[in-house]
C-alpha cells in the first residue's frame, strides 16, 4: 500500500473505524499487518488476536485475517460484518494465503537488508496521520493499535513500505506492457475481440419460497410493487445498488445487485423482451421470471461486433499488465514459500 495517498484499503479501514468503532469502546490489539488497515479489525464480531498461522516463527492472528477478508469482500461491511455462507470459506482461504504472502515478502525484504530512509518514513508517517478524519480518531488508533508508542507506529509503517518496495522491484517494475506488445497480442488473438451482444444490469428481486403457494406469489408481487416505487426514485448506479443491498431478495444483493456484463444468450427471454427497449440508466417495470419478480436497471448495452485496437488499446494494456502482475506475484510467492516454514493453526 502506498502511504503517500489514501488507497482503497485505507479508505475502507477508515470507514470501518467511523461506522463501527467510533460509537463503541475499543480494546487494545496488536497486528503485524499493514498499519493503515488495522482499523478494519474492529468489526461487529471482534477478533481476539488468536494465532491463525506462523510464518518462519512470526505469528499472524485472526485480526490480520479478518482485515484481509474485508479487503477481498468489502461488501461485508454493509452487512454487519457478515460474509455469504457459500463464499466465506473461500474468502478465508484466500485471505490467509495473502497475509502469509505479505509476511514472506516482508521477511525477504529484511533478508535483503532493504531499508527505508528516515525522511521517507517521516513523510509516510505524516501522510498516514492525515488519512484520519479527526485528530481524536488518530489518537484512538495510536493508543489501541500502537500502545501509545511512536516507535510501534513507525515500525508498522516501515513494514508496509518495505513490502511495497520489494513488490515494486519484483512485480510492478517487471510487469509493464508497451503499445507494440499489446498490438502484437491483439493481432495474435483475433477471436478475443469478437464481442457477443451483452447487457450490464443490476436487479432488485422479490423471491417467494421454493414451493410457493398462490398466496406466496401474491405477497411476493406486492413486495415487488413496493420495491418498484423505490427503485424508480433512484437516479444512479450507486443509489440503485444501495437499495438492492437493502431490499432485494436475490443473491446479487451483496454485490449491489450488479450482474456485470452478461451475454444476451445467457439472459432469460423475459428480460430480453424488455432490455432492448431500454436506455442505459433506465429502470424497468416488474418482470416475472418463473416465480421471481424482478426489477432491472440497465447500465450498459454492448452490441455484437469486433472491436478495433485503437478502441481497446489502453484497456488491453491494463489487462495484459494485470496478467503479468498475477504471474510475477505467483512466481514470487512460490519462490518465497520454497523452504519457508508455514504452519496454519
Amino acid at each position: 500500500m502506498r502511504l503517500r495517498e489514501a488507497s482503497p484499503k485505507t479508505v475502507f479501514a477508515l470507514l470501518i473505524f467511523i461506522e463501527v468503532l467510533w460509537p463503541q469502546q475499543l480494546v487494545p490489539s496488536h497486528t503485524p499487518g499493514n498499519p493503515a488497515e488495522a482499523l478494519a479489525s474492529y468489526a461487529p464480531t471482534q477478533p481476539v488476536g488468536r494465532p491463525v498461522a506462523r510464518v518462519n516463527g512470526s505469528v499472524l492472528t485472526d485480526r490480520d485475517l479478518l482485515r484481509e477478508m474485508y479487503t477481498i469482500f468489502p461488501y461485508a461491511r454493509q452487512h454487519n460484518g457478515s460474509f455469504p455462507k457459500a463464499m466465506e470459506a473461500d474468502i478465508r482461504r484466500g485471505a490467509l494465503k495473502m497475509i502469509e504472502f505479505e509476511e514472506l515478502v516482508y521477511q525477504e525484504a529484511l533478508h535483503r537488508k532493504m531499508t527505508i530512509e528516515p525522511a521517507r518514513l517521516d513523510k509516510a508517517e505524516t501522510a498516514f496521520r492525515q488519512q484520519f478524519p479527526t485528530p481524536e480518531m488518530y489518537q484512538m488508533y495510536f493508543q489501541t493499535e500502537c500502545q501509545g508508542q511512536r516507535k510501534v507506529l513507525r515500525s508498522k509503517i516501515q513494514r508496509s513500505l518495505l513490502i511495497e518496495d520489494l513488490l515494486k522491484a519484483e512485480v510492478e517494475n517487471k510487469s509493464g506492457v508497451s503499445i507494440a506488445q499489446a498490438k502484437a497480442w491483439f493481432d495474435q488473438h483475433p477471436g478475443e475481440f469478437r464481442s457477443p451482444e451483452s447487457y450490464a444490469v443490476q436487479t432488485i428481486s422479490a423471491v417467494p419460497p421454493q414451493t410457493a403457494t398462490a398466496q406466496d406469489l401474491k405477497e411476493a408481487r406486492k413486495r415487488a410493487e413496493d420495491d418498484l416505487r423505490q427503485a424508480k426514485a433512484t437516479k444512479t448506479y450507486q443509489e440503485f445498488g444501495l437499495l438492492a443491498e437493502k431490499i432485494s431478495e436475490d443473491d446479487y444483493r451483496v454485490m449491489m445487485g450488479d450482474h456485470r456484463l452478461v451475454e444476451a444468450a445467457q439472459l432469460p427471454p423475459q428480460l430480453l423482451a424488455v432490455l432492448p427497449k431500454m436506455q442505459p440508466g433506465q429502470v424497468s417495470d416488474i418482470i416475472q421470471v418463473e416465480q421471481v419478480f424482478t426489477i432491472v436497471r440497465l447500465n450498459q448495452y454492448v452490441p455484437a461486433g469486433t472491436r478495433k485496437f485503437a478502441d481497446i488499446r489502453d484497456s488491453l494494456r491494463q489487462k495484459l499488465q494485470q496478467e503479468n502482475v498475477e504471474r510475477l506475484r505467483a512466481g514470487l510467492n512460490s519462490r518465497l514459500r520454497k523452504g519457508a516454514k508455514i504452519e496454519e493453526l
